[in-house]
């Protein structure tokens, strides 16, 4: 591969999972590849928030799927075990309705079955075991013709097996929203109120979502894992691998626009002036900054927009240090709403943060039940509610901001927990700093809401319209969460490779002539 690596440069335009999951794979092949990034660190969506000395992960959470990064550094000739430490947890998340009212669901499936016969009887249990069956039929159905695929489609998934294909089909209830398949399962309205939330880690509505989004429970129950160091250690990881692969990361420099010569893709201009042309270029970006115009008019119609009524959920999140009191958080801990309909009504239906919002908790010095306090009592805290991605149309001033977090905090108050927090040890990100973090967007954090049973079909694939231009990202197939990103750098990486040796097919009858 070394005569290709000499024709062939590869720029990725930001250092996201994505980005860099891309950056391993073909720098692993050989390939000339330098990532810019506009900010001072890797991660993109993976974030943290100072406050004095803690560094708060203010992105995503929850890590799983973690054989997404095995397979990728193994490719790479590297052990990710060597690279990243993890911890399972054995309490996935601890729920609350109430100060009297709480379920803890467990990574072990029999626990979690005895404790939700305790909560709501046995019928219930049995119903969940059913759940947890049907959930992992539906994962392992979609894993390979969907998770694995650079661009696959409905018609395609029904008639790859023929007739045992369109059997498959309606195993994975695509035409069912997921609230009512949960009506199936749960007759306690707080059980479909617990796994209907799954929907929201789309970034979608679990009254609008595809019941095919209950395979997120067996994805759980295949394990959760706590990052040593924080999230933000998997991108420095990421970051490592690839540079010691051979790729170049370039910090603190924007793109301005990307270039197009003879009809493909010749590299970018960033906003110093300077130039990198290559043969490639990946954009890890939310898609609909190619449409806005954010790299330039040559590839404004590399991709199609998102309209905003199809934009997925935006957040409030507050990131702090603080003491709590009064309820015994675990690492993942979700404060439910009592009215979850209109919660999704007032964020989809009005565009409004809801008046009585469910709200989660990463407590981020706990793992389980196990408590590693500062002195002084004080924990670092990620508080989390899902708002509407209006961040490019509204304003969220300090008025706006304190009517939101009241309602917040009341709810956490009613469930029995006090959290102390002072505002100059508190941050807060509304969906207008999140439009800002992330242009074009409104706020919206995982690309297009999965709403309808063909919206998993259009989100794009890696390939865009303008030839050696490719996309990654949470916005892309097959979606948002840290695994989905790595999986669409990866689905990048293999469309870039195969178009290349496609190419490469091309011009050897005419480099057999010349000779």
């Amino acid at each position: 591969m070394r005569d290709l690596a000499a024709r062939n440069r590869v720029v990725i335009v930001g250092a996201g999972v994505a980005g860099l999951t891309s950056a391993i794979a073909l720098a692993a092949r050989g390939l000339d590849v330098t990532v810019v990034e506009r900010a001072a660190a890797p991660g993109g969506k993976i974030r943290e928030v100072g406050i004095g000395a803690a560094r708060i992960d203010s992105g995503p959470t929850v890590f799983t799927m973690r054989w997404v990064f095995e397979e990728l550094f193994a490719g790479a000739g590297l052990n990710f075990a060597d690279a990243v430490k993890l911890l399972p947890l054995s309490v996935l998340a601890r729920h609350a309705w109430d100060d009297k009212t709480r379920l803890d669901l467990f990574a072990d499936e029999a626990r979690s079955a005895d404790a939700i016969g305790d909560f709501a009887g046995a019928a219930e249990a049995k119903r969940y075991q059913q759940f947890c069956a049907d959930s992992r039929k539906i994962y392992q159905i979609l894993e390979k013709p969907f998770l694995r695929a650079t661009a696959p489609s409905l018609p395609g998934l029904a008639t790859a097996g023929g007739i045992g294909g369109l059997i498959e089909l309606r195993k994975i209830r695509p035409f069912t929203t997921m609230w009512n398949a949960l009506g199936d399962y749960f007759k306690d309205p707080r059980l479909r109120q617990l796994f209907g939330r799954y929907a929201t880690y789309c970034g979608s509505s679990p009254f609008q979502a595809p019941a095919t989004l209950m395979l997120v429970a067996h994805v759980e129950q295949q394990g959760v894992w706590i990052i040593e160091g924080g999230m933000h250690a998997l991108a420095r990881a990421l970051a490592d691998c690839a540079t010691r692969l051979g790729a170049t990361i370039r910090y603190e420099q924007e793109v301005r626009e990307i270039m197009v010569s003879g009809g493909r893709a010749a590299g970018v201009i960033l906003t110093n002036g300077d130039r990198i042309e290559a043969s490639s270029v990946i954009v890890n970006a939310d898609v609909g900054a190619l449409p806005a115009g954010l790299f330039g008019g040559a590839v404004q119609r590399a991709a199609a927009p998102i309209a905003p009524k199809l934009r997925s959920l935006s957040a409030m999140t507050w990131s702090l240090v603080a003491k709590t009191d009064g309820f015994p958080l675990s690492r993942h801990s979700v404060f439910f709403s009592r009215d979850y309909a209109r919660e999704f009504t007032d964020i989809f239906g009005r565009g409004e943060v809801p008046s009585e919002p469910t709200v989660y908790i990463c407590g981020q010095d706990r793992i389980d039940d196990e408590a590693r306090l500062r002195d002084g009592g004080e924990e670092e805290l990620l508080v989390l509610v899902n708002a509407p991605p209006i961040g490019d149309r509204k304003r969220f001033d300090a008025d706006e901001i304190a009517r939101v977090t009241q309602r917040t905090f009341a709810v956490l108050e009613r469930c029995g927990l006090r959290i102390d927090a002072r505002p100059d040890q508190t941050q807060v990100t509304t969906p207008e700093d999140f439009n800002r973090l992330f242009p074009a967007t409104g706020g919206a954090l995982y690309g297009r809401a999965s709403h309808g049973w063909s919206a998993s079909f259009e989100r794009p694939g890696a390939r865009t319209k303008v030839p050696g231009l490719y996309l990654a990202g949470g916005s892309t197939h097959p979606g948002p969460g840290v695994p989905m990103a790595g999986l669409s750098g990866r689905a990048a990486a293999t469309s870039l490779l195969a178009d290349l040796d496609a190419e490469a097919q091309r011009l050897k009858p005419a480099a057999s002539k010349a000779t």
